[in-house]
């Protein structure tokens, strides 16, 4: 069966460092699947904490050699089970988001955002006010072909459910499992580097910035991870979009928050960036770009991260996704499924956390710190990116399935932390027992970066 050293090396290979030796982890029934989930978080959080270490290793600070804690990690890729405010769970899908019988297979649909569900609805030519009921009655007299063509013409989410064979043998399947797990591109571009001069061994990116262009789960995982560290992490959301409240609740501890326009504020963007160190994206391939917003120009040798659903190449490139999306297009709902209408109908299901999203958000913050180790030899900027689907893929490819399994144990309430009515997961690394702070209000910070600080 995989083990999580596995992904480490499969990291690790891809970005062209050394292999850490890891020790041994028992698992337990942390993340039980069918699919090996566990090597995947395990594996995430190890090769963002190994990355740490040589980061801080090449700034002159001894290496932490974090412990790998299945419960933790577990519970930090299962957050959402344990986050409560005031003592209640929140509601993790909408109405209109989940699994649905179309007239020829299943699709699955997510609708979280009011701004998705409006444009699921037109999709699917229904009006605003439509129920649940009227949504099921109309899936139903659809292909899901057409239903997922339907989705990506107006920018909703919808995908059409596929086995791994069939996902594997498509255009979008082979481009979305090419390239390496993490990809870390030197550019030409070249700049300063800021020396962390108050890094301490705990907060070793103590005194580097990062300018948070991301939302939902897999991006602010990286950058929160980031933040755990040290950095001063800004987070920047659009006025025109909504945000889910508890899940900024349950991503955004240790980070500012603050509310722009990119559109009409680009000074002000280009502003941020020319004093960044790092800028982490979660826009669609090419979106910023098209914005105006270059950030190796606006700021020569800055790191720039990225995370997409499917990958900057192949059909599906500039498409919208979601882990539970990705994992009903790539295969992994079948094999994980234990929902079916009828006797001898296909079944789907789901993984027991959205560990696409949290596996690739470690994995993008891992790929950070190793370039901004790679930067400081050079002074070249560099690209890091990741995908779910990418991810997905290497979770496919890993050994070791186990179809008989015990039920996935419920996330340790221990690994909880509470701050007033808010109560959500602690770090997925041991040897911190909370975040620098928990999430601040959304959109209260200044749109400036705090002063460097000097010294330890």
């Amino acid at each position: 069966m995989a083990t999580y050293d596995e992904l480490v090396r499969a990291y690790e290979a891809g970005v062209g460092v050394d292999g850490t030796p890891l020790p041994p982890v028992d698992p337990g029934t942390n993340l039980a699947a069918t699919l090996p989930v566990w090597a995947l978080a395990g594996g995430a959080v190890a090769a963002f904490a190994t990355a740490a270490d040589r980061w801080r290793e090449t700034i002159g600070l001894e290496p932490l050699h974090s412990v790998i804690d299945p419960g933790r990690v577990a519970a930090a890729f299962s957050s959402e089970r344990l986050f409560r405010i005031d003592g209640e769970r929140p509601h993790i899908f909408a109405e209109l988001s989940g699994f649905f019988r179309a007239a020829d297979a299943w699709v699955r649909t997510h609708a979280n955002y009011s701004h998705h569900r409006d444009r699921l609805l037109m999709a699917l030519a229904l009006p605003a006010t439509a129920s649940r009921a009227d949504f099921v009655r109309r899936v139903a007299t659809l292909s899901a072909t057409d239903i997922e063509q339907r989705a990506a013409e107006h920018g909703a989410l919808a995908v059409r459910v596929r086995s791994e064979r069939e996902w594997a043998d498509s255009p979008q399947g082979k481009a979305a499992a090419s390239g390496p797990l993490v990809a870390l591109e030197p550019r030409a571009d070249r700049g300063a580097v800021e020396s962390p001069t108050a890094a301490t061994r705990l907060l070793p990116l103590r005194g580097l910035r990062v300018l948070d262009l991301t939302r939902v789960i897999a991006g602010p995982v990286a950058t929160r991870a980031l933040a755990l560290l040290g950095a001063d992490v800004l987070r920047i959301d659009p006025p025109f979009l909504p945000e889910i409240g508890w899940q900024f609740l349950d991503t955004c501890q240790g980070k500012r928050s603050t509310v722009a326009d990119l559109r009409t504020e680009l000074p002000v963007f280009r502003e941020l960036i020319s004093n960044a160190d790092i800028i982490i994206s979660g826009y669609r391939p090419g979106r910023l770009e098209r914005l105006g917003v270059r950030p190796g120009e606006m700021r020569p040798g800055i790191v720039y991260g990225r995370v997409s659903a499917w990958g900057e190449t192949g059909p599906w490139g500039d498409r919208r996704g979601f882990d539970s999306i990705v994992q009903a297009a790539s295969g992994i709902s079948l094999i994980e499924g234990t929902q079916g209408n009828s006797p001898g109908e296909p079944s789907v299901g789901a993984l027991p956390a959205q560990a696409l999203d949290h596996a690739s958000g470690y994995l993008l913050a891992a790929g950070v710190l190793d370039a901004l180790r790679a930067r400081r030899a050079d002074g070249r900027g560099r690209d890091v990116r990741v995908a779910l689907a990418r991810t997905a893929s290497w979770l496919l490819a890993a050994s070791g399935r186990t179809p008989e399994h015990d039920p996935a144990a419920d996330p340790d309430p221990r690994y909880g932390v509470r701050h007033g009515a808010v109560t959500t997961a602690g770090p997925a690394l041991t040897e911190y027992p909370d975040y620098p702070w928990p999430a601040r209000d959304y959109g209260m910070d200044t749109t400036e970066w705090k002063d460097r600080p000097y010294g330890s």
